[in-house]
Formats: C-alpha cells, sequence, structure tokens
C-alpha cells in the first residue's frame, strides 16, 4: 500500500521525483517530477519495476490525466560523462522540478543523494518509489518516457538492441559494442566492456 503523502499537513504540496537509466550503458538520464492531487487514486500507481510494460502505460496515461502536475526531464550522454551519473541525475531532478506549473513546498526523492533545489525543502527515501505515490508516479513517467527515447535511438543503431536492453549492459548489448564499436549515444565515461577488451 503507496503512502499518499509524506507530510502530515495536507496543505503542504509535495512533489515525488525519481529518475530512470542511471546504470545504462548508454542515453539519457530521465527525471520525472509529479504533484498528486487530493483526488488521485494511488491505487492506480506503483513502482514502476514492479509492473509490466502494459501496466505502466497505463498508468502514465492515468498519471498524466489526473496529476495535477508532472513534467519529465533529460540529461544527455555527453553531459552524463562531463559532469558524473550522480550529478545527472540530481541535475535531471532540478530540471523536471522546473518544469512544473505548481510551485511545490516539500520534494520527495527517491534515493539516499540530492543537492538542495532552490530553497524548497527536500526528503530523500530509499525505495521511496515502493512507498510514497508521488515518487512512485515519478517512476513511471521518467522510466517509459526513457524507454520511448531508447526505443527512437534504437532505429538509428539497430546493433545494440536497445528495442530489447534499453541501454542497459545485458550480453548482447556488449557483444555488439566489441564488434562495432560505440556509439555517438554510448556514455565514454562508463565501463563499456571488461577491462582486458579495447573499444576503441
Amino acid at each position: 500500500m503507496l503512502h499518499p503523502h509524506y507530510s502530515t499537513n495536507l496543505q503542504v504540496i509535495e512533489a515525488g521525483c525519481d529518475e530512470a537509466g542511471r546504470g545504462c550503458l548508454a542515453g539519457p538520464v530521465v527525471a520525472a517530477a509529479v504533484v498528486l492531487g487530493p483526488d488521485f487514486d494511488t491505487s492506480k500507481v506503483r513502482d514502476s519495476k514492479t509492473l509490466s510494460l502494459e501496466k505502466r502505460l497505463k498508468a502514465r496515461t492515468y498519471i498524466e490525466e489526473n496529476a495535477q502536475a508532472f513534467w519529465v526531464a533529460s540529461t544527455c550522454n555527453e553531459i552524463i560523462d562531463q559532469i558524473n551519473i550522480l550529478n545527472a541525475s540530481i541535475l535531471s531532478m532540478h530540471k523536471a522540478v522546473d518544469g512544473l506549473d505548481i510551485t511545490p513546498d516539500l520534494l520527495l526523492i527517491d534515493g539516499n543523494r540530492f543537492k538542495p533545489y532552490k530553497t524548497l525543502h527536500h526528503v530523500c527515501l530509499v525505495k521511496g518509489d515502493a512507498h510514497y505515490a508521488s515518487i512512485a508516479a515519478a517512476s513511471i513517467l521518467a522510466k517509459t518516457y526513457r524507454d520511448e527515447m531508447m526505443e527512437v535511438y534504437h532505429q538509428r543503431f539497430p546493433y545494440y538492441h536497445w528495442n530489447e536492453n534499453k541501454g542497459y549492459p545485458t550480453v548482447k548489448h556488449r557483444e555488439a559494442i566489441s564488434e562495432f564499436g560505440i556509439s555517438p549515444i554510448h556514455r565514454r565515461s562508463f565501463t563499456l566492456l571488461p577491462r582486458q577488451l579495447s573499444i576503441f
């Protein structure tokens, strides 16, 4: 059962924030921020990792139609290489909050690391997407939007099988890197292959 609120003060506007793609070898990291209204049915959302594709897309539609506010933002692989994946994940969350047309009082952050956003209060919650509805909603948006981006990239670079692995370090993905080298979408700062193999 997901908690609808973190604060006991129902006047506090909470925005749940989560990211997708942090552990990938290629593509952007994508984050979402979501503000749920008092009438939002929290039974409609779950941690995105526990949902099938069909259920994730159905939940995404419900979120987009019923949340008070939401925004999705990304940071590309070139910036990830420049500032590292943690900072890029936080940057994506900041950009997602920037896009909200409601200013929240409190940010609920999935995970244990964050940098303050302007003057807003924030709380880091390990496995927050499994406990708080707004974070679960953000996880669904971030995951589905990023997956769609990787499907588009797959059309340009089909040999990496991003339609299946979405950029994560699967055996087929790494075999393709070994055979074809890296694409412009790969994160060069990551260990793309076992260290005894060269990709350059």
